[in-house]
């Protein structure tokens, strides 16, 4: 299989890391929105990444569409978001949180890296900010009571989107979002990356 896009995105980021999750190996095309988007578009005429080339010669985009289709394939007993059921919504909550706040993140990198200084909307900016420091927070809080994990006490999609939401922000917001206020997330993220599976798609890898 081949998986297109960088792990500086959080999306690509938490295919790949599921992927080695369930042992399942991948050609990596190393392709950006930014500066290769004619390639991409080949692949995905919407020009987003991730898409998972399958050996059918079968293309899928859209991390949620790949991350299920890996569910399926891996097994209800493997799955990180389990087949149905109360566990299946705890899981998808956490998921939500986390995609809901780095899409708001990814936004407002767009929002600050790339506009010209004098065409930045500070108050949509800040709107951003506060949506996605609201996800941040959910998500720690329910770290806080106690848990390693998110959901089921044990690591599921939710660790994986979260530890990607995490990382793109300390990759490409630093300094907007500090460890201090969300300390129970930070540490997630740093328990999660000594594993291999997190640890060789880390973002720092691609920078």
């Amino acid at each position: 299989m081949i998986l297109i896009g960088r792990y500086r995105s959080p999306f690509v980021r938490r295919v790949a890391a599921s992927m080695k999750i369930y042992g399942l190996p991948y050609e990596r095309r190393v392709l950006s929105t930014i500066t290769d988007g004619e390639a991409i578009r080949a692949v995905n005429p919407i020009g987003r990444v991730p898409a998972l080339v399958l050996d059918s010669g079968e293309t899928l985009i859209d991390s949620a569409a790949i991350l299920d289709y890996l569910d399926e394939r891996a097994g209800p007993a493997r799955a990180l978001v389990p087949p149905q059921g109360a566990e299946r919504r705890e899981v998808l909550k956490g998921v939500a949180l986390a995609i809901g706040a780095v899409e708001k993140a990814v936004a407002l990198a767009y929002e600050l890296q790339r506009r010209p200084e004098h065409l930045i909307f500070p108050e949509w900016a800040e709107k951003l900010k506060g949506q996605t420091r609201a996800g941040l927070s959910t998500l720690d809080r329910i770290l806080g009571t106690g848990r390693e994990w998110i959901a089921l006490g044990r690591l599921t999609q939710a660790d994986v989107s979260a530890v990607a939401t995490w990382d793109f922000l300390g990759n490409m917001l630093a300094g907007h979002f500090a460890a201090a206020d969300f300390p129970n997330l930070a540490a997630l993220s740093v328990r999660a990356n000594r594993m291999s599976a997190f640890a060789e798609t880390h973002p720092s890898l691609d920078s």
